[in-house]
């Protein structure tokens, strides 16, 4: 299966003009010599000075992401995947600011140089691809109502509770240590997204372990079911997540299995609190305020970066929709149905019947549809206002990635996303007789 074109070193600066360094026969990465290292998309690397990036392949380190080897010395350089003779590195001396250096280097190079490849099994393809969905938004969205909803409340706060932590834990992990992806090639990457983050942990393992492992410790005591079934069904949920991001290739198996380790003690660590931590959550005055101020002083505090990542924006979604549905769920103790049940008593699961598959799936069908608009909605209006007071337009993604604009947009947005599925839904399946 052919990935690129040609693999090009050279140890001279580029051309007066721009231009690529000079090609040689393909070579491999482990066949460059001792101290030769990779340069994945997405890596920073040394300033040259004032707050201008120096991206022009010449001595010295390339800031900034970048796609190629970087020598011992930092006097070499390779260019990979398909060649595009339009796509031309600056010129030698030329400056380019963090953001222009990060959106010509990643987007523009991920459009001219795409990899090629053929897909031979269309099982394991799909199956990868399905497993890797499971830890992205739209997963998250859809799977921690579905719990509230029709499963249980208590072990709903527990998964958002654990899934928030261990999430904000494994962001701020990647941007701290800041160890590359996989190099491509030799690997394939079949997602875009995000390849401007770092590798280390991995946060699809880190959030598989958790949510399908707080799923069985927080229901195994509560529901009659088989200790195995429960047992093996949050190892495959994790493993075959976990195994995605190496098929995907966008994890190394480093990354992987430090994910979750990194998780499995997390979970070792927080299971004696649970009991603690949900009394306070549903009882203590102060939840509220804590619930909203914390997260936001942890998301204008995040690790910064030399160039723009995602994971800023995304570790703001998930503590934004945590901090929304832990001031519902304090709220719904307050003034609704209390949610505490006697520790010895022994739930069983209700037989299936027509008529429960067809209230869960109402359930379902009415709170994702309100969870769907409330973001849509407060995405526009939050956007809307944020451009009005630091005067962009809602479509510039330049200006949304702006600190003081990401963060409140994002942590808004989710947080009445969080609110509206804990507090909204179950008031208006009560509404329409669906409790």
């Amino acid at each position: 299966m052919e990935r690129h074109k040609y693999v090009g070193r050279s140890a001279e600066p580029p051309p007066a003009g721009g231009g690529s360094p000079r090609i040689l026969p393909p070579a491999r990465a482990g066949e460059l010599g001792e101290g030769w290292r990779g340069w994945a998309a997405g890596v920073g690397g040394r300033r040259d000075g004032g707050d201008g990036l120096r991206g022009c392949g010449c001595r010295g380190e390339l800031a900034g992401p970048q796609l190629g080897i970087i020598g011992p010395a930092g006097e070499a350089f390779l260019w990979f995947s398909a060649y595009s003779p339009s796509l031309a590195p600056p010129k030698c001396g030329e400056e380019v600011n963090n953001q222009d250096n990060s959106k010509v280097m990643v987007t523009e190079v991920e459009k001219a140089w795409s990899q090629k490849y053929i897909v031979k099994n269309y099982f394991y393809y799909y199956l990868f691809k399905f497993s890797a969905a499971l830890g992205e938004e739209i997963f998250y969205i859809t799977f921690l109502p579905f719990i509230y909803w029709n499963i249980d409340h208590s072990v709903s706060r527990r998964m958002i509770i654990v899934w928030s932590i261990v999430m904000y834990i494994g962001q701020v992990s990647k941007d701290i240590l800041k160890w590359p992806r996989p190099l491509s090639p030799p690997v394939v990457k079949l997602e875009t997204r995000t390849d401007a983050e770092y590798g280390m942990p991995s946060t699809h393992a880190m959030a598989a372990t958790a949510i399908s492992f707080s799923f069985f410790i927080a229901t195994v005591n509560q529901y009659k079911y088989p200790f195995e079934l429960g047992l093996a069904a949050a190892l495959v949920f994790s493993t075959l997540v976990c195994l995605s991001r190496l098929y995907t290739g966008m994890h190394t198996v480093l990354d992987v299995i430090g994910g979750a380790l990194i998780s499995a003690v997390l979970l070792v660590l927080l299971y004696p609190a649970w009991d603690v931590i949900d009394h306070l959550l549903l009882t203590s005055p102060f939840c509220p305020l804590i619930s909203i101020v914390l997260p936001l002083v942890l998301c204008y505090n995040y690790p910064k970066l030399d160039y723009y990542s995602p994971t800023r924006g995304d570790t703001t979604t998930i503590l934004g929709a945590g901090a929304g549905a832990t001031v519902g769920f304090w709220l719904n103790n307050q003034y609704a149905v209390p949610a505490y049940t006697s520790d010895n008593f022994q739930f069983g699961f209700h037989l299936i019947t027509s008529k429960t598959v067809v209230l869960v799936l109402a359930r379902f069908f009415v709170g994702i549809c309100v969870v769907l608009l409330t973001r849509q909605l407060m995405k526009s209006v939050v956007l809307g206002m944020l451009g009005y007071r630091y005067n962009f337009s809602i479509g510039d993604l330049e200006a949304r990635r702006q600190l003081e604009v990401e963060v409140p947009y994002k942590f808004i947005t989710y947080s009445s996303v969080g609110f509206s599925a804990t507090v909204l839904v179950p008031l208006l399946h009560e509404l329409l007789g669906l409790m």
